[in-house]
């Protein structure tokens, strides 16, 4: 009873973070809400970064930002931060798009606890996307560095230069495995040698 207790109040804070009430209304602040009403184009469009223009993303920045002083940050964070603010962007886009009735007042009051309240799960979001983008741009060019290196060993193999090389090598390998089998063979093959009377005990 207990655990369920916690459960659901953990569920009802989790809603008040991702929902705000106006005009006797609930308004998802969180973008993947609305994931039912999205088509493959929206879905994707929210998912990846890198899908608004650098100088859009640059005039917004002290809009969800105002506190960071942007020169002072490494080519990482700047980049986790610049797709935050795209992500803020996209989330009021949508936002408005699924709740049209909404005045600009109302918007303003979306967007402010959006800044409060989803600044950092928009900032880890970003951080797993990009981890996964790394990961698949990792396994592609591993991928392609294989397909390169068998495409170069076929070409390399089949090469006129190379069979002319290839065969000769070949049959003098076959030429000194046969003769090594040969030899053993032969070895085999020989009688005994017998040993001294002496060392046999026969007097």
């Amino acid at each position: 009873m207990t655990s369920a207790l916690e459960q659901d109040v953990k569920l009802q804070r989790r809603l008040h973070q991702d929902s705000i009430q106006l005009a006797g209304k609930t308004i998802y602040i969180n973008p993947f809400l609305y994931w039912r009403r999205f088509d493959t184009n929206t879905d994707r469009w929210l998912r990846e970064p890198g899908q608004l223009g650098e100088d859009q993303i640059q005039l917004n920045r002290s809009r969800f930002y105002p506190e960071l002083d942007w020169s002072a940050l490494d080519e990482e964070e700047g980049a986790i931060k610049d797709a935050s603010v795209e992500m803020f962007l996209k989330s009021l886009e949508l936002i408005s798009t699924f709740n049209p009735e909404l005045s600009s007042g109302q918007l303003l009051e979306v967007e402010r606890k959006m800044a409060v309240t989803k600044k950092r799960s928009f900032e880890r979001w970003v951080e797993k996307s990009f981890r996964r983008r790394w990961n698949q741009e990792s396994r592609e060019r591993k991928r392609f560095e294989r397909e390169r290196f068998w495409r170069s060993l076929k070409e390399w193999v089949c090469h006129e230069t190379t069979q002319q090389a290839v065969v000769p090598f070949v049959a003098v390998v076959f030429l000194a495995g046969f003769t090594g089998w040969s030899l053993g063979v032969s070895n085999v093959n020989c009688p005994p040698f017998l040993m001294p009377s002496e060392q046999t005990g026969v007097r």
